[in-house]
């Protein structure tokens, strides 16, 4: 597999030769590049400072000393965190007053994968400006590596507890309904981080938590992206330990997923609505999602009289559109919670803490809040075409077709909504794979499939 670089960092296969995968070399070219573009950024410091953390994969301790040691040779002081999610890296960042950090997790790739994510000063993923700049030095080898008096120096630390006080200490976290209810919850943590540092959390808080793959090895028990047909183990357990809910954490606990206490799935989806009915419940405010999200997060804010905003997909893209509307809550329907008032970052802990804290205060099953939220169902299809071009056009075309028959946004690709019969389809195309990614929502299943097949049918006219 080739090496896939992306404003926001690498990630690759471990093994094979530079440039098939990421290697060694790759790791270290990558690495001073981000050095040498600090350096740029923050000229004339005394010091620099940066945080890395990683994920539990086999192949995270090899990654991460070689991410540390070049960093030394360039100059740079290291504050390890050692075994540490992404929302935590990027809260180190933060309690730190470092300069940037680098977090080594591949997400919710195969156990195979790994990466380096980049993040800024402020714990967040550099914009776009930032990062084609430092994927140009990278490329170009632009960088020098210091004397061996003016290396950086290591300092080992660890920021779990630290953040997830953070969380339990959010106003909007209510602790006494949670403890009251007496949650029983199953927690499956992919052999991973999050099966040493999410049932921190939950003890915490009170809820009785039963642990399902929870042993940090890397070893992944089965495929790590939290979706119904990879949770059949944990919709079982919930349902023999008679659970109050399913809880589903990807390697790097930034994504989350539900199962209800009859071993049905909540919905990644429905995460993020779950969680914002909740704070606009205590707070009022604009919410955000990428535009291949539910339009149930659009409905549940106008419920509340408040405004929602769409943003392109990726999260830097909804953090910045966060910050611009003045959002109190925002994320991504594949599971991903940023609460702002805690950091601008998908961050599990606080996607849990908050859900329960709505479970608590409403006094629902899983299953009746779920049913409680307008019920919507997204198809996601995906058509192979190796010419960007015909791409290209076929994106054209299609805006020019659904011009008149609904709402057009092409800031991410092509995206119709039908607000008449609040349906919609969008078209993108991938930045990593010869394809136009399909996705169609509407009230049902049997309609969103045939709302994606009007469209692919439409896709093959303008082929043909």
């Amino acid at each position: 597999m080739s090496l896939i670089k992306s404003i926001s960092g690498i990630r690759g296969t471990i093994g094979g030769v530079p440039g098939e995968g990421l290697t060694p070399v790759d790791i270290v070219k990558f690495t001073s590049a981000y050095a040498a573009q600090l350096k740029k950024k923050f000229p004339g410091k005394d010091s620099y400072k940066v945080v890395v953390g990683r994920d539990a994969r086999m192949s995270g301790e090899m990654v991460r000393s070689i991410v540390c040691g070049t960093l030394i040779a360039c100059g740079v002081n290291v504050v390890d965190a050692g075994l540490a999610s992404t929302p935590t890296t990027e809260m180190a960042v933060i309690f730190e007053h470092a300069d940037g950090g680098i977090i080594i997790t591949a997400s919710h790739n195969p156990k195979h994968w790994n990466a380096l994510k980049l993040l800024n000063e402020r714990g967040e993923f550099l914009p776009d400006v930032e990062g084609k700049a430092l994927l140009a030095v990278a490329d170009a080898e632009k960088f020098d590596f210091n004397e061996v008096t003016a290396l950086g120096t290591i300092e080992n630390k660890c920021f779990t507890d630290a953040h997830i006080n953070a969380v339990m200490n959010n106003k909007l976290v209510d602790l006494k309904a949670i403890k009251n209810a007496k949650f029983k919850v199953v927690l499956d943590a992919i052999n991973s981080v999050g099966g040493v540092t999410m049932p921190l959390l939950l003890k915490k808080m009170g809820v009785e938590c039963i642990e399902l793959n929870c042993n940090p090895s890397g070893d992944f028990a089965h495929n790590p992206e939290p979706l119904p047909a990879n949770l059949v183990d944990l919709s079982n357990a919930v349902k023999v330990a008679g659970a109050d809910l399913g809880i589903s954490v990807d390697p790097d606990v930034d994504r989350l997923a539900f199962i209800c206490q009859d071993g049905t799935p909540f919905g990644e989806e429905y995460t993020l609505v779950s969680v914002a009915d909740y704070v606009l419940s205590c707070k009022k405010g604009p919410t955000v999602s990428n535009m291949s999200s539910t339009r149930a997060l659009r409905d549940v804010t106008e419920s509340y009289g408040q405004n929602y905003f769409s943003a392109a997909v990726g999260e830097v893209n909804v953090t910045t559109k966060m910050r611009e509307v003045g959002a109190v809550i925002g994320g991504e329907g594949n599971g991903g919670v940023i609460f702002p008032e805690l950091h601008y970052g998908r961050d599990a802990y606080m996607g849990v803490a908050l859900f329960l804290s709505n479970m608590a205060h409403k006094g629902m099953k899983a299953t009746e809040l779920r049913d409680s939220y307008p019920p919507y169902f997204i198809s996601k299809n995906r058509i192979e075409i190796s010419d960007q071009s015909l791409i290209n056009r076929i994106l054209e075309a299609v805006k020019e077709k659904y011009s008149s028959l609904g709402s057009v946004n092409d800031i991410d690709g092509v995206k119709v909504d039908f607000n008449d019969r609040k349906e919609w389809f969008q078209l993108r195309k991938s930045n990593t794979e010869p394809i136009i990614r399909i996705y169609a929502e509407a009230a049902d299943e049997e309609r969103a499939n045939a709302l994606a097949e009007e469209v692919k049918a439409e896709i093959s006219k303008i082929i043909a």
